[in-house]
């Protein structure tokens, strides 16, 4: 199997864990009193369907996450300082751990396939 066919099915296990993230929030009671939760939803959400439809295709699935890669990074940022304010329940605790390992794990499969 061609490594970029891997990197992609490797993408698309991590955004499966971003998709849990997102409907967790998503679907949490803090996101109608905190709606800034909102960002990381929207962002994954438009990470996720920009890619779904490359799936097929190894070099256009990682050069559409090379685009996007930025959005979702600022997205998890600002997750990561929102999320404790708005609760610090440890499901929060764990949505903005899980979140970021995903973005570092994207960024690191871009590295990895660029060089």
């Amino acid at each position: 199997m061609p490594a970029s066919v891997e990197a992609v099915e490797q993408c698309q296990v991590i955004m499966a864990h971003a998709w849990m993230v997102r409907t967790f929030i998503k679907h949490s009671e803090e996101v109608e009193d905190f709606p800034e939760l909102m960002g990381i939803v929207r962002a994954v959400f438009d990470t996720a369907r920009a890619l779904e439809t490359r799936t097929d295709d190894p070099a256009g699935y990682l050069k559409m996450l090379q685009k996007k890669i930025g959005k979702l990074r600022k997205a998890a940022a600002e997750f990561t300082t929102n999320a404790p304010i708005a609760s610090g329940h440890t499901n929060f605790q764990q949505a903005v751990i899980s979140m970021n390992a995903c973005v570092t794990e994207l960024e690191q499969i871009l590295a990895d396939s660029a060089g």
